[in-house]
């Protein structure tokens, strides 16, 4: 199975479209949670989620935007209600088998107190090998990942929508994982959203 991953979109619509379209055909799509930006939800994302039939898994924004804190937003009149409740149903990990394999999906820990950052050079990245799983994805950082630890290969797709990873030259990205021959390619690209438009002139 191809596997298209996402992660850390912050209503960058444009920029998952655009990982999407260069994916090419995938059998899932799976997004690692920060679909949305705090007290920012973006209808646009959200739909195009749901019509993929995304894996999704909620991180930290969508915890502060369908928290008591983020009423505002909740109840702002240009946020889709039916797009929004379909959001609150989904979980904050998944467990589940794809092509006869394990895969476990986050958005920053598997464990306690689920919000610290794995980056490429963490120690407690070490912490996973404990983890019964074939492929482990996470989000959260914005850096990309692929490492095996234990018995697990670990991805970190990076950012889709704020890039910050200084390994990519600070592109939005993504990743294809082959569960068949366990290869992953990273796909990156300018912010659709920060390219200068140069006239002539």
């Amino acid at each position: 199975m191809r596997l298209g991953i996402v992660s850390d979109i912050h209503d960058n619509l444009q920029a998952l479209d655009q990982a999407i379209a260069e994916m090419g055909k995938v059998d899932e799509l799976i997004c690692a949670g920060d679909a949305c930006y705090q007290f920012r939800f973006s209808n646009g994302v959200a739909q195009r989620l749901r019509e993929c039939g995304a894996r999704y898994v909620l991180g930290n924004h969508e915890d502060i935007l369908l928290s008591p804190a983020g009423i505002r937003a909740q109840e702002s009149p240009k946020v889709d209600r039916e797009l929004l409740e379909w959001t609150r149903q989904q979980p904050h990990s998944l467990r589940t088998d794809v092509g006869g394999k394990k895969l476990l999906i986050f958005h920053a820990t598997p464990w306690e107190p689920y919000s610290e950052y794995l980056y490429p050079n963490s120690p407690d990245l070490k912490r996973l090998a404990a983890e019964d799983a074939d492929f482990i994805i996470y989000g959260h950082t914005h850096y990309q990942l692929e490492t095996r630890i234990g018995g697990s290969l670990v991805i970190n797709p990076g950012s889709t929508g704020e890039p910050r990873d200084p390994g990519n030259d600070f592109q939005v990205s993504y990743a294809v994982l082959d569960t068949e021959t366990e290869e992953v390619v990273f796909g990156n690209f300018p912010d659709p959203t920060r390219v200068i438009r140069r006239h002539s002139g």
